[in-house]
């Protein structure tokens, strides 16, 4: 297959949604379909024996939750398609964030009785800041929950989308009957088994044919016919440009967990969805089609295989061809580096490739080279961007609770924290060690990860900080610099790059600072010029 047909075959998604919206059930649903599992699991806490395939963290089994993105991919239909599962939780919103810029459109998964929740809210924000394609999925229709407009109307003004439904349920909750796909133009009806994979679907070309009403009824018939008017006079039609401009979102409706709806949301994704598109670098807008590779690294991941104590570089292909063993540069380090056994995924399970292409994510094993925003080319100096990190809510100072086990704690933090997990920060006077992090949540996932993957045992203190800001100055040398280094040296550390950060420890100090210092920028993230 040429190189072009390769890349037109590539389909690279994320699925973003508030904790609980049923994101991980989805995307086991869309391996089902996909021939890649035979058997779906639910994310359940503690009662169930089969975890989900893209849980596979302890800690995510034990919670019920996801807690990293984790990549799977797949063929269905001729299409590889590559997905990432990202955490909902927002205590972990930083690596959804850093997730965001690798794929080439979303899914975002709306609970039909809760409705749009805050971190929806927030994820989707960001998808619009980056124009990325957006389908929405209105999930756990067999419960009762809202009703179908008002859902679409809050959709619309909470997240700022225009919507466009492509298929509408048939009832709801007790009611629920089955779907009308408006896309193909046929009824899927629910038959209320949650074991049975695919149920029965029917072709309708004219909805006032008896034929609907024998399916499902006088009442549900009269009613869906009604709610078709609606939707082809209140929403626009579809238009696939508009789709992959962000000016328009496709919404579907469906049960995850009962397999409904699925089948015709993935049929209609392979159809419209972006192929890989275009990447600005700092230098220059990268397009696939070009023959050099380039990449760029979003996730660092350690111990994905406890026995080995692996540590997995995840790089996304923005362009060309990667082959194993080809000695490729590493940007920042100014060096060459090849790879033995780069992965494709199936979420922990990981098979060794020899060419990979635009679109796909490979992971690299990586001894400690890697950063997050690191990019591989063939030769060309080019710098992808857009992957900061945040400034952090929560500050504790981190301790050694086993002091025979110093060194692993040193190499436990080191590792997790290039993981991007959460930020490192070393007091300038006195040398303590500071771990930042997006939600409190993240602190249980390192103190458990430390103990359980590298021995290590650690404890906290809390620390009165408000917010972390990068410093930024033109002149080292002059004298209000020199004025600020002195007065809050007991509030100045640096990051692992070194960079220097100020830990104010209240709104009022940082405003203050800001006024009394205006030949230094104070920035909220990492990544400036």
């Amino acid at each position: 297959m040429s190189f072009l047909k390769e890349i037109n075959r590539r389909r690279t998604f994320g699925i973003i949604a508030h904790p609980d919206a049923g994101k991980t059930t989805l995307t086991e649903k869309l391996l089902l379909y996909g021939g890649a599992i035979q058997e779906a699991g639910a994310v359940k806490s503690n009662k169930i024996k089969k975890g989900a395939t893209s849980d596979f963290m302890e800690i995510e089994r034990q919670r019920g939750i996801s807690v990293a993105t984790s990549v799977l991919a797949f063929e269905y239909n001729g299409i590889k398609i590559n997905i990432l599962d990202t955490p909902g939780h927002k205590d972990f919103a930083e690596d959804t964030y850093r997730t965001l810029t690798a794929v080439d459109s979303v899914i975002v998964v709306v609970d039909v009785a809760k409705g749009v929740e805050e971190q929806t809210e927030k994820l989707v924000e960001v998808c619009r800041m980056r124009n990325i394609p957006m389908i929405v999925f209105v999930n756990k229709l067999d419960r009762e929950g809202k009703d179908a407009f008002d859902l679409l109307d809050e959709i619309e003004q909470k997240l700022g989308l225009t919507v466009c439904p492509l298929s509408f349920p048939i009832g709801m909750g007790y009611d629920f009957k089955g779907i009308y796909n408006i896309w193909e133009k046929n009824v899927n009806l629910f038959s209320g088994d949650s074991r049975k994979n695919i149920e029965e679907t029917t072709e309708i070309q004219d909805l006032d044919s008896d034929v609907l009403t024998k399916l499902v009824g006088d009442k549900a018939a009269d009613n869906l016919r009604e709610e078709i008017e609606l939707v082809n006079g209140i929403y626009p039609t579809f238009d696939r440009d508009d789709y992959l401009t962000g000016k328009l979102q496709p919404v579907f409706f469906g049960s995850a967990l009962n397999n409904f709806g699925v089948r015709e949301l993935l049929d209609c994704f392979v159809e419209i969805a972006p192929k890989p598109r275009p990447k600005q670098s700092e230098e220059r807008l990268v397009k696939p089609e070009e023959k050099d590779f380039t990449g760029f690294v979003f996730k660092i991941h350690a111990n994905m295989d406890p026995n080995h104590r692996d540590r997995l570089a995840f790089i996304k292909i923005v362009s060309g061809e990667f082959k194993r063993n080809t000695p490729y540069l590493h940007v920042r380090h100014n060096k060459k580096m090849k790879f033995s056994s780069p992965n494709a995924f199936f979420a922990e399970k990981k098979q060794i490739v020899d060419i990979s292409y635009p679109g796909d994510i490979v992971g690299l094993h990586d001894t400690g080279n890697f950063k997050i925003g690191d990019t591989l080319t063939e030769g060309e100096k080019i710098h992808y961007k857009g992957i900061p990190s945040f400034s952090p809510e929560h500050f504790r100072y981190i301790n050694n609770a086993d002091p025979m086990k110093s060194k692993q704690l040193y190499k436990g933090i080191d590792q997790l924290m290039d993981e991007g997990v959460a930020q490192l920060f070393t007091l300038d006077f006195n040398g303590r060690k500071v771990i930042g992090t997006v939600g409190a949540l993240q602190y249980e996932v390192i103190q458990y990860r430390l103990e359980h993957e590298y021995g290590a045992k650690c404890t906290y203190e809390n620390l009165n900080v408000h917010k972390a800001c990068w410093i930024q100055t033109d002149d080292e040398k002059s004298e209000e610099f020199k004025e600020f280094l002195r007065v809050k040296q007991r509030y100045l550390a640096r990051d692992k790059r070194n960079q220097l950060v100020f830990l104010a420890d209240s709104m009022f100090s940082l405003q203050m600072s800001q006024q009394k210092y205006p030949s230094i920028t104070f920035h909220m993230t990492s990544e400036f010029e």
